[in-house]
């Protein structure tokens, strides 16, 4: 019997695969659960509809990703911050990714950048310039450069 799985099924199959089960398998538990429907003409068309339109929308994600990348080229944000004594004085606080997608919206950007975007692996906890990645599509990514300065008393 041919289904179109809905969900990802353990050693079956992807949502949108079309798959041959046997009948009573598809009847006792993928029906029944709302994993699967079946494979009619009808329902191949829908899905490869729904395919090409996915497709579209993926493409579409990536041109507009790619555009706010060449934006973002070569930003550069600036913070200052309460530090120690010393040339490599660690700061009193931290600089965190959603500061810095805060800086970056005040900014000229005509988009608002979320702060899950923003890669950081652990806050910046120095003075000097850090190299971080903002990934705005699995694809695309665009280093930023920021810069944490001792704030003057």
């Amino acid at each position: 019997m041919k289904l179109i799985l809905k969900q990802s099924v353990e050693h079956l199959g992807e949502p949108g695969q079309v798959v041959d089960v046997k009948p009573g398998f598809a009847r006792n538990y993928l029906l029944p659960q709302g994993l699967a429907y079946e494979a009619s003409a009808e329902n191949i068309a829908r899905l490869e509809q729904e395919q090409r339109e996915a497709e579209e929308a993926s493409r579409r994600n990536y041109l507009e990703a790619k555009r706010r990348a060449s934006q973002m080229e070569g930003l550069r944000l600036q913070f200052r911050a309460r530090a120690g004594e010393g040339e490599d004085a660690a700061l009193f606080g931290s600089i965190t990714a959603a500061d810095i997608a805060d800086r970056a919206n005040e900014g000229s950007l005509d988009f608002e950048l979320d702060r899950r975007t923003v890669m950081l692996d652990s806050p910046i906890k120095s003075l000097g310039d850090s190299r971080v990645t903002v990934r705005l599509h699995p694809e695309v990514e665009v280093e930023v450069v920021v810069t944490v300065e001792r704030e003057e008393d």
